[in-house]
């Protein structure tokens, strides 16, 4: 096996390489490197068709390859040319839009999303191009297609204030939202004609088999999962049933992935043997697959990891059309490359790093846990296949859900084991229930049989979820730790293929560039340091002294502190709750912190140090910035850290 073998997987790293570089504030812009990009290829051309003739010393590879680095940041530059959005209308009298979305369920009001047609302001009206996300609490509720006219002005959506808390602003900008707004009923529907056009059909359909699934279901929580399931509608989950999947090791269920369309992929492709269709005719059934495959990634909303599943199948089935087996590497690739061209911002999005992460670790580490044992009895072989399957994707994947959730489910081998056969029988119910269940009797009798099936499905979830130690949470690593877990498994996948020699010196290499990192990184840990957490009216304090942490909080509620201030704890490995730190109150109001090296003024919220600490950050733009030291500090804005 040789890697030259696989073009698609060599081209990938450079357009990847490509992408980061289009992110980063040195990049030319769009024009310039539309330029260089169109030499590169005429040189190459050029080049290529002189190989031909004679030999080069030069190789056009290397030119190629710097060609896709371009083309990598083009797709960013050109991505952020279309995503750029004015911010006039934050000055705006008013402003009409089009609704694209069906209402969301929230505490006290409704969610939906808002595309700005025009705005007025400077007494005209002029076009403008936006997203509002918006709560609205018209009891009648908006559709996609209705035009309001909104009297007042959106806001920007806000940064987080805390170091690591959850980056809502950059999560909805990567779907072009920079703007939210509480309009309450405080609206005017100009145009109730609900959105008809094609542009609007799978928007449609999508509500209407989700109505049709709630109508057909008696059990609430079943209709739930299959919303979830069959629909990727999970914002309806009840946060019990959520966590009971989770601590179960399979929420990944619950979001529509490539599991799903494999599912459906196999329905279809195992009728087809039976049928004992002609040539012809096979590649068309073949067609239709491939169709069936698509509709359902577009139906369910084109996640990251469906799009992906989408893409392999069809190049498989393609494969099959011409009675060819393409490599399972170069799919991989090419899926990703097609994903990145589409929206390189795909690549930051946990779902399409999870969903390759999967596949990597079922192709590459599966087998060779597979051989370690061959059951003589068929039953024996189907369920150590699946255990071999979901502990080769665990073994891939657990680094980067640890990065970013800090939860390990610890039974996720039982998990996988009793409810996946539960999901492969309730797809095979739920997907007939949705092409079928508008038919009176037939839909009523496959809603109460999804119903028991879900009913079972949450039972074995929950009890799963009632053994203690069910999952280790408040977990780290680091991302030098990431790479180490990768590269000594992809080193054990090697091993056959390799050299064992040089295999054993990067084993021995990353393990010494670990080692030193976490030196480092503890030689440069303090002994004593401060931070500084912003609520929404009030400040909490984290003092950490040799590793002991004692807190402070002014008046954050227990959701604040775990949305706001757990998340900087749980990357600095501090307890949950730490002990409280002394304070004695001054006859001027002033706080002074016993055992500390600051006093606190609640009134002015000015810190006041006894000396002048080694340095001061603060949290912005997702990272910590050094400020001036100082003997007194302003925190009623943002996120500090101070080192003493």
């Amino acid at each position: 096996m040789r890697f030259a073998d696989f073009p698609f997987l060599r081209y990938l790293p450079f357009v990847l390489i490509g992408v980061f570089w289009g992110n980063s504030n040195g990049t030319p812009d769009l024009m310039v490197l539309s330029i260089i990009l169109t030499l590169f290829w005429l040189v190459y051309l050029i080049l290529v068709s002189k190989q031909e003739k004679r030999r080069m010393v030069f190789q056009p590879s290397y030119l190629a390859y710097m060609a896709l680095i371009f083309f990598g940041a083009l797709l960013v530059l050109f991505k952020q040319q279309q995503t750029d959005v004015s911010t006039e209308i934050l000055y705006s009298q008013s402003y009409l839009a089009e609704v694209v979305a069906y209402d969301q369920q929230k505490p006290n009001s409704f969610e939906n999303l808002l595309e700005v047609k025009s705005i007025f302001a400077d007494g005209a009206w002029k076009d403008a191009q936006a997203k509002v996300l918006i709560y609205h609490q018209n009891e009648q509720g908006l559709k996609p297609g209705h035009v309001l006219m909104v009297s007042k002005s959106p806001e920007q959506i806000a940064a987080p204030l805390n170091p690591y808390e959850f980056d809502y602003r950059q999560y909805l900008a990567r779907q072009g939202i920079f703007f939210r707004q509480f309009i309450g009923k405080d609206f005017q529907v100009v145009d109730s004609t609900a959105g008809v056009g094609f542009e609007y059909f799978l928007v449609n359909l999508r509500h209407d088999i989700g109505e049709m699934l709630k109508s057909k279901i008696p059990d609430e929580n079943a209709a739930q999962i299959a919303l979830a399931l069959l629909l990727g509608q999970k914002k309806e989950l009840d946060p019990t049933i959520r966590e009971a999947y989770t601590q179960a090791g399979v929420m990944h269920i619950l979001a529509v992935s490539g599991l799903h369309v494999g599912i459906i992929y196999a329905l279809f492709i195992l009728i087809l043997k039976p049928l004992k269709l002609k040539k012809e005719k096979a590649r068309l059934y073949l067609l239709f697959v491939i169709f069936i495959i698509w509709l359902y990634a577009f139906l369910t909303g084109l996640s990251p990891s469906v799009v992906r599943a989408a893409t392999m199948f069809s190049l498989l089935t393609f494969g099959q059309m011409r009675e060819r087996r393409p490599s399972i590497y170069n799919i991989l690739a090419f899926s990703a490359i097609l994903m990145i061209t589409i929206n390189p911002d795909v690549i930051y999005e946990v779902g399409f790093q999870l969903s390759y992460l999967a596949v990597l670790g079922i192709v590459m580490i599966q087998p060779l846990i597979l051989n370690l044992w061959l059951p003589r009895h068929k039953i024996l072989e189907y369920i150590w296949q699946l255990i071999t399957v979901s502990f080769a994707a665990q073994l891939v994947t657990f680094p980067l859900s640890i990065y970013y959730f800090h939860v390990f489910p610890t039974y996720f081998l039982i998990g996988n084991l009793l409810i996946l056969p539960l999901a492969f029988v309730i797809m095979q119910v739920g997907v007939p229930l949705m092409i079928f269940g508008w038919i009176p009797v037939l839909g009523d009798v496959l809603g109460w049989a999804l119903s028991w099936l879900i009913w079972a499905q949450n039972w074995v979830a929950e009890a799963i979820r009632l053994i203690p130690g069910g999952k280790l949470d408040r977990l780290t690593i680091e991302f030098s730790g990431m790479i180490l877990v990768w590269g000594i498994l992809l080193i054990v996948a090697s091993w056959e293929f390799g050299s064992k020699r040089k295999l054993t010196w990067l084993a021995l290499t990353l393990i010494f560039l670990w080692s030193a990192f976490q030196f480092y990184s503890e030689l440069q840990s303090p002994s004593r340091e401060l931070f500084v957490y912003q609520g929404k009216k009030s400040q909490l304090f984290d003092f950490s002294i040799s590793g002991e942490i004692y807190s402070w909080n002014q008046g954050l509620e227990g959701g604040e502190i775990s949305y706001s201030v757990d998340p900087n704890r749980v990357q600095n490995q501090f307890t949950q709750f730490p002990t409280s730190l002394l304070v004695h109150e001054l006859d001027s109001g002033k706080l002074d912190f016993i055992g500390a090296d600051f006093s606190f003024d609640p009134k002015h919220k000015r810190l006041q140090f006894l000396k002048p600490p080694k340095s001061i950050y603060s949290w912005a733009g997702g990272k910590w910035v050094i400020v001036p030291a100082q003997n007194t500090l302003e925190v009623d804005s943002v996120a500090y850290r101070i080192l003493f």
